[in-house]
């Protein structure tokens, strides 16, 4: 019986950490693909990619989630051929949305780079993101499909082959192309074109990464195609869904989500428009791409993959919670999103903290002594650390409005926040000519403004009072004691010791330190202690100093 609850629990969250890992992968491809193809590249390679991650949350995540609850809805009332007929007109509606998103990115490329990313070599990138989202198109309509038939580790799987195969495509690709576009650069005697070379590279293995999935999503329904294949005989339909019916349907249901989706991701490529626009006034265009790929490929993985970490510790929780408000178990509900918030805070604030404190040993480890040389990378990191703060509360207050099927507020928090975004870094770059100071400014507005209006709109529907003693106060304080502790370890190994050293010594001293306090203060007990790493030692110490 145990061995089936672990089997249960592994693949419980194989599933629900597959779109989170899958962003971690996303962010980490950046960091060696800032070595591969330069800060140039990678500032050539942004806007391709952001146009590719934009167009696929219409495509593949929007029409993949609405079909997957039309199909689900079907299957278990085994309404099984109006289920085939949801995923035949999905099939033809996205292939419709896709062909003219990919004709869209091929015929105005050049735009797209010249007027929106600001960056002419750019083009080329933009062009090679167009079969990729073609498909990705594809490759989201099985994946609805799958989910839709509950079998959501098969989706969960092709997920991480993905992000596998698009981290090694990108770089091998890159690499080959950045070589030869060293050979144009020659030529021509300039020396961009190596990096846009490299940058077109990049993203030729994303469309490879498509390629791979869609092979794999294409086995995987060749193989089950015989189990399906005699359910629509014992279909309970009352009658059969006309095609308009079906469209309507997947329309209402993926628009607000998309549309959520985008404005929530819109905000980097919109970003990089301000940002280079801002450098060519303060005539420092010839730097511009190569301070925005440092930006891009340097500051934000760090920065994303600690508020990613933190996620990780609330989106369990979130779907509990929901479950528990549709079946009106209210105290329930409550007494897990306590959980929920204590948890975002006993890890986001710890992240954060060393994240700020660590700035300048975590550049160096990562990227070498040479980018880091004026602290211009470190100083960023120690002036964003407090988004990943503010994401891991925007995110888990998001998912729970989502998963309660308030996509109304939803949607009003994403747009208010991005509207206030996108004024902010106009006035902080455009007129205050801050550059990555200003966007890092409007980015903390950004995600403030996300987390207040979701959890404003959560509470007027579920009435939360969060204990905020223990929930945030006793958390942040730990964990600023704790970060005084890595900062003067930091302070007194930086002079004798590497980066790598540095962070290898201080930051198992500070979680130790941070998980002390934690039980000092009675924020954690031994239920949670037990499930931690060496949470026999803080069990001993706690019933020692009498706290447990």
């Amino acid at each position: 019986m145990n061995i089936q609850w672990m089997a249960k629990n592994l693949k419980n969250r194989i599933i629900l950490s597959a779109g989170i890992v899958s962003y971690m992968l996303l962010l980490l491809l950046r960091i060696p693909l800032s070595r591969v193809i330069g800060d140039e590249g990678v500032g050539l390679f942004a806007p391709a990619f952001e146009l590719f991650i934009l167009t696929t949350l219409v495509v593949s995540y929007g029409m993949s989630n609405a079909m997957a609850g039309i199909i689900r809805y079907r299957v278990k009332r085994e309404r099984y051929r109006n289920a085939v007929k949801v995923f035949r007109t999905a099939f033809v509606m996205n292939l419709f949305l896709c062909t003219v998103m990919a004709l869209f990115l091929v015929f105005f490329s050049s735009w797209l780079a010249d007027v929106i990313a600001l960056e002419h070599l750019g083009r080329m990138a933009v062009m090679a993101a167009a079969p990729s989202v073609f498909l990705a198109a594809l490759v989201g309509i099985f994946r609805g499909y799958f989910s839709g038939y509950g079998m959501g580790v098969l989706t969960a799987h092709s997920q991480y082959i993905e992000k596998i195969a698009m981290f090694v495509g990108a770089l091998l690709c890159g690499r080959a192309f950045y070589g030869y576009g060293q050979k144009v650069a020659a030529l021509y005697q300039v020396e961009a074109h190596s990096y846009a070379y490299g940058a077109l590279g990049a993203m030729l293995g994303v469309f490879l990464s498509q390629v791979i999935a869609l092979l794999h999503l294409l086995l995987v329904y060749v193989i089950y195609a015989g189990a399906f294949k005699g359910r629509p005989g014992q279909d309970n339909s009352r009658r059969a869904e006309t095609r308009f019916e079906i469209q309507r349907m997947l329309v209402v249901n993926m628009a607000p989500l998309a549309a959520v989706a985008v404005l929530s991701n819109l905000f980097m490529i919109a970003d990089q428009r301000y940002f280079n626009y801002c450098m060519n006034v303060t005539e420092q265009g010839n730097v511009r791409t190569a301070q925005w790929g440092c930006y891009y490929g340097k500051f934000a993985p760090l920065l994303g993959i600690c508020a990613a970490v933190s996620c990780l510790a609330v989106h369990g929780l979130t779907g509990k919670i929901a479950n528990a408000y549709e079946r009106e178990e209210y105290r329930s509900m409550r007494e897990r999103m306590g959980r929920a918030v204590r948890n975002a805070s006993i890890v986001s604030f710890p992240a954060a903290v060393y994240l700020a404190v660590l700035g300048k040993p975590f550049s160096v480890c990562c990227y070498g002594k040479t980018t880091v040389q004026s602290g211009v990378l470190a100083g960023w990191i120690s002036m964003g650390a407090v988004v990943a703060v503010l994401f891991t509360f925007s995110f888990l207050f998001g998912q729970i409005l989502y998963k309660m099927r308030m996509v109304r507020e939803l949607f009003l928090a994403a747009s208010a926040s991005f509207a206030v975004h996108l004024a902010a870094a106009y006035f902080l770059t455009q007129r205050g000519h801050l550059g990555v100071e200003g966007l890092l400014c409007a980015l903390i507005l950004y995600f403030g403004l996300y987390m207040v209006l979701a959890f404003v709109f959560l509470n007027r529907r579920v009435k939360y009072r969060p204990d905020w003693l223990p929930a945030v106060v006793f958390p942040l304080a730990a964990a600023a004691v704790s970060g005084l502790i890595v900062y003067l370890i930091n302070l007194l190994l930086s002079g004798v010791a590497g980066a790598a050293v540095c962070i290898l010594v201080s930051l198992p001293v500070g979680v130790f330190f941070h998980i002390l306090f934690l039980v000092l203060l009675r924020v954690v007990g031994e239920a949670e202690l037990q499930e931690m790493p060496l949470g026999f030692l803080f069990i001993a110490i706690g019933r020692t100093l009498g706290v447990l």
